[in-house]
């Protein structure tokens, strides 16, 4: 090398020498490394080194000079957004609130006008209990304006709602007024229930689970006197009407006679069946006999006289000593001497 070759070298970069120096295994790699230090020289004095370390002590093997990297400009602010792959999951949406559903044909029939019944929400049960389009039927609403109070109030699907409200307006008020009265109560035995039919383990879902049936058992009246549909006292009659009115309307009416279970109230459903199959099992009783009186009515004078019934057994036993009496009477006295004849007397002439 000649003496300008020294003076390059003496220039180069350490930090480059030291890494040809590392990576030197062999005395070819070595030579390859010295004839690629002009190059080098030549590039440190176009490109001078920064001192990162100036005024600071050198530590062996440690970097003096680096070279400046160029960074990216930034992103002009009128740039398209970058699209996002295909195959990017999107972050979920945050879930909205869910809105009610729109109001039923029913619903908006039964207004104030008809009855008093508030929506209920949707009740989601075991079972199958429940049901949507539900009310809280609280009274109903006559032509003159007057209530008929539901008490309790009877939690009912709306058309079983409606279906009760029609009967009083059209059936029962009419009767009432038979009676020279109207009604004010209705006795809500039990409505919306999750059990089985009849309260029985284990059996076939009632309609009272389904909020689709309503047990009565009394009428209150205006007067003040209550109606118990189920009360042999209540007139055969006014029992009879109401018989045939909830039969005419309810696919299935359950009173006395039908079983163990309704002998003390009326049962009232809408449960559809095949072929539009209906129920109607209430037996009206006839009233029952009244009680006989304590003592007996007195005598008629116009009455036949009784006859004397045969003396009995007993009678002629008893009997049977006052005869031996007399016969021992009759006994004694055969035994007895007679009494002597007075001599007859000669008349003197």
């Amino acid at each position: 090398m000649n003496s300008s070759a020294e003076k390059s070298s003496r220039k180069l970069d350490i930090g480059a020498l030291d890494r040809c120096g590392a990576a030197m295994v062999t005395a070819a790699v070595f030579v390859l490394c010295a004839m690629a230090a002009p190059a080098m020289a030549r590039e440190a004095k176009l490109f001078p080194p920064l001192d990162l370390f100036a005024g600071k002590p050198k530590l062996r093997g440690s970097l003096h000079h680096r070279v400046a990297i160029p960074l990216p400009r930034p992103r002009p602010a009128e740039a398209p957004k970058a699209e996002e792959p295909e195959t990017a999951e999107k972050p979920a949406a945050p879930a909205k609130p869910s809105e009610p559903p729109p109001p039923s044909a029913c619903r908006l029939a039964l207004t104030e006008d008809i009855a008093i019944a508030p929506s209920v929400p949707d009740i989601k049960g075991p079972g199958g209990c429940g049901g949507e389009d539900l009310v809280r039927l609280e009274a109903i609403v006559l032509a003159d304006k007057r209530k008929v109070a539901v008490k309790p109030a009877a939690i009912l699907r709306c058309k079983m709602a409606t279906a009760i409200a029609d009967w009083i307006r059209s059936d029962i008020v009419p009767i009432a007024a038979k009676l020279g009265s109207t009604v004010s109560d209705l006795d809500n035995f039990d409505s919306f229930e999750c059990r089985g039919r009849n309260r029985v383990a284990g059996a076939q879902l009632s309609e009272h689970g389904r909020a689709n049936a309503l047990d009565i058992r009394a009428f209150k009246l205006v007067s003040g006197k209550s109606i118990y549909l189920t009360d042999r006292t209540v007139a055969r009659e006014v029992r009879e009407s109401v018989l045939h009115s909830a039969c005419a309307r309810f696919p299935t009416v359950l009173g006395p006679g039908s079983d163990w279970y309704h002998e003390d109230h009326i049962h009232l459903d809408l449960m559809e069946r095949r072929n539009n199959y209906r129920i109607c099992q209430w037996n009206v009783w006839d009233p029952l006999p009244q009680v006989a009186p304590l003592l007996p009515a007195e005598r008629p004078a116009e009455a036949p006289p009784r006859e004397v019934a045969a003396k009995s057994d007993a009678a002629k036993d008893a009997a049977k000593p006052e005869a031996a009496k007399s016969e021992q009477d009759e006994i004694e006295a055969e035994d007895k001497p007679a009494p002597a004849k007075p001599k007859p007397t000669k008349k003197r002439r």
